[in-house]
């Protein structure tokens, strides 16, 4: 999921709940999180390990723009995740690209 004129995309701590959200509305189960911040006004990015695969972001709010990849197998249901970043960050512009493997 590419976002584009999103909220909060410098803010650690909304992008830490958001993420930790996001893996249980989907029902998954989450084993680590581990979040990066790059400074006052730059970028965070981070990865959540869960038992059906993981979720990963990166945000460059400079450019207000955020990459997402959202894994999931077995019950989990990805596009929950997807729905609640969007309701959360709400960006202008969302695109999201499904490749089933």
């Amino acid at each position: 999921m590419d976002i584009w004129g999103a909220q909060h995309l410098d803010d650690l701590p909304v992008l830490e709940r958001v993420l930790e959200e996001s893996v249980a509305m989907a029902g998954a189960t989450l084993l680590s999180l581990q979040l990066h911040h790059f400074g006052s006004g730059q970028g965070v990015t981070g990865v959540a390990m869960l038992c059906e695969s993981h979720v990963s972001i990166h945000t460059w709010p400079e450019s207000g723009y955020a990459a997402l990849d959202v894994f999931m197998c077995g019950d989990a249901d990805p596009y929950l995740a997807v729905q609640h970043w969007r309701a959360s960050l709400q960006p202008q512009r969302c695109v999201v690209r499904v490749l089933k493997r």
